[in-house]
């Protein structure tokens, strides 16, 4: 990690895919001249959320035309529901029409979801496309702008379609966290919490001073939050690309996250960071059901979470869920089940998780039956 002229660089070392994060204030409107050099001709296709482009559309659209590059543009609409066979079939047409070369780049604008469609259809365009990421959430910051990682919804499950395809840039402009409702920040935070819980037990407790103020605006903590979040999936990533290992710790909290998400509708009702939020509660609460970590981790955790504002317990949820059988059956799409065994991620402390596939059914039952009970 380097930091030059105020911009933090840190390097995803994937050999001869390597590409920079780079995380600071004012890369967006700057982003055509760092993305010039990327190009083999003066175009781009750029895909991007309605609500990010009210924002950071026309900004974007100058720098590139400053650096002498055309661009053509999609806006989509935003929520998780554009992440769908539609939405995807909808961009590849465009992309095509719009006569983008294998050669040419796409631009990705908006947060995770953006991200992950963009950087699919990309994928799968020509049998591949070069992308480049501009998050503009602190969820696509910290988490799904850096990795590769791609895909859609389907009704099955979230993200089980799609592709490791790397970026060639990822631009996080730090400003545009400024532009964000306050429940997304929220919502995104809570992938900045779960590096500490996974790894980084110093980070965590750094956050339980630092978060309240960073999500009131500090300019300066928002930055350190991202580029220590990033510094640690990059890392993670260049050991483990397709997450055959050590990348699975990246899912704490995800896979119950996902299956609340599902049994939400994918809807506003629970958004994507507090599934994950409360997703971690379980998971560490099912960690001190099986005597691995201290009884009063998942306490702990909690605590910080409510002190941020982001659900901590289903009880926060509002609405009804269904019983703890459906979930696990929800679960049991997860894209971690190998030979029918349910793998998540589990903690020994924060900042000490690992995975394992040896999970009695009985508890897991018993800990989402119990956090159902106090609702």
């Amino acid at each position: 990690m380097t930091e030059v002229n105020g911009i933090t660089r840190i390097e995803v070392g994937l050999g001869a895919r390597a590409y920079e994060v780079r995380i600071g204030p004012g890369l967006i409107p700057g982003a055509g001249a760092q993305i010039a050099p990327l190009l083999a001709r003066p175009f781009v296709a750029v895909l991007a959320d309605a609500g990010a482009a009210a924002h950071h559309l026309a900004p974007l659209c100058d720098s590139l035309a400053r650096a002498g590059i055309e661009a053509v543009v999609l806006e989509l609409p935003p929520g998780e529901a554009t992440k769908s066979w539609a939405g995807l079939a909808r961009v590849v047409e465009w992309l095509l029409e719009a006569r983008v070369e294998r050669r040419d780049m796409v631009l990705a604008l908006g947060g995770g979801v953006t991200g992950d469609l963009a950087g699919f259809a990309a994928a799968i365009l020509r049998r591949g496309v070069r992308f480049v990421q501009l998050p503009t959430t602190l969820l696509a910051q910290v988490d799904s702008s850096v990795g590769g990682k791609t895909g859609i919804n389907t009704p099955q499950g979230k993200n089980l379609v799609g592709a490791f395809h790397q970026p060639a840039l990822v631009l996080a402009d730090t400003d545009t966290l400024d532009t964000l409702p306050a429940r997304e920040l929220r919502a995104g935070y809570a992938e900045v919490v779960k590096y500490g819980a996974l790894g980084d037990a110093a980070f965590f407790a750094w956050l339980e001073e630092a978060g309240p103020r960073l999500l009131a605006g500090d300019a300066a903590l928002r930055a350190r939050a991202v580029a220590r979040s990033v510094e640690m999936k990059a890392g993670i990533v260049a050991r483990d690309e397709t997450e055959t290992g050590e990348r699975a710790l990246l899912n704490l909290g995800h896979t119950f996250g996902h299956a609340l998400e599902a049994a939400c509708g994918y809807t506003g009702r629970l958004l994507h960071g507090e599934g994950v939020a409360l997703g971690m509660g379980l998971a560490l609460d099912l960690s001190a059901r099986l005597g691995l970590c201290p009884p009063d981790a998942p306490a702990r955790l909690r605590a910080h979470l409510r002190a941020c504002g982001l659900p901590a317990t289903l009880a926060d949820l509002p609405g009804d869920l269904p019983p703890a059988e459906d979930l696990i059956a929800l679960m049991a799409q997860d894209k971690k089940v190998e030979g029918g065994r349910l793998r998540l991620v589990l903690a020994r402390d924060i900042g000490a998780a690992f995975v394992t596939g040896d999970v009695p059914p009985d508890d897991l039952r018993a800990v989402l039956a119990e956090a159902l009970a106090a609702r």
